[in-house]
Formats: C-alpha cells, sequence, structure tokens
C-alpha cells in the first residue's frame, strides 16, 4: 500500500493551523460582516452560516493550493522570510494609520 504523506494527518499542525487561523479572524472584517448578515431577522441563520463558512474554506483552499505552487519554485525558507516580513509590514502600517 502505497502512503501519500500529504493526505497523513498531523495533529501538530492541525491544532497550529486551527489556533492561528481561529485568532486571526476574532473580530476582523469578515466576522463582523458576518455578524451584520446575521442581525436581519428576515434572513436563516443558517443560511448565513453556510455562506459564511464556504467562503472561509474556499479562502483556504485557494491559500493552500497557492502555497503548494509556491513551494515547489520557491524555497521554503524565503517563503517564511516573505511571509514574515508581510506580517511585519502589514503591522507597521496598521499603527502608522492608527
Amino acid at each position: 500500500m502505497t502512503h501519500y504523506p500529504e493526505f497523513a494527518m498531523d495533529w501538530k499542525i492541525l491544532a497550529a493551523v486551527f489556533v492561528s487561523v481561529f485568532i486571526a479572524e476574532m473580530g476582523d472584517k469578515t466576522q463582523l460582516a458576518t455578524m451584520l448578515f446575521a442581525c436581519d431577522k428576515e434572513v436563516s441563520k443558517l443560511t448565513i452560516f453556510l455562506g459564511a463558512s464556504l467562503a472561509l474554506v474556499v479562502a483556504s483552499g485557494i491559500g493552500v493550493l497557492v502555497g503548494g505552487v509556491l513551494s515547489e519554485y520557491v524555497n521554503e525558507k524565503y517563503l517564511h522570510y516573505a511571509a514574515g516580513a508581510g506580517f511585519i509590514i502589514i503591522g507597521v502600517w496598521t499603527v502608522w494609520k492608527a
């Protein structure tokens, strides 16, 4: 039987990704927009939940696909540097605009 490492479950990575994304999504504009949609008493909360969930799944899927393709052409170390620099730039820009 062939082992496919991309389908093997790494519980530590799963937990790290879950916690990171969960914290990043709390209180962001996506969550606020979802709450605003949910304030409409005439709209099904299940519809809002499914729409918001599907959007996050698709956005995450795009991130995984792009990351997988980039990792084929760019050294992982440089991707980490680029991601870190991107977060620093966004952080500095956010503080600057505040």
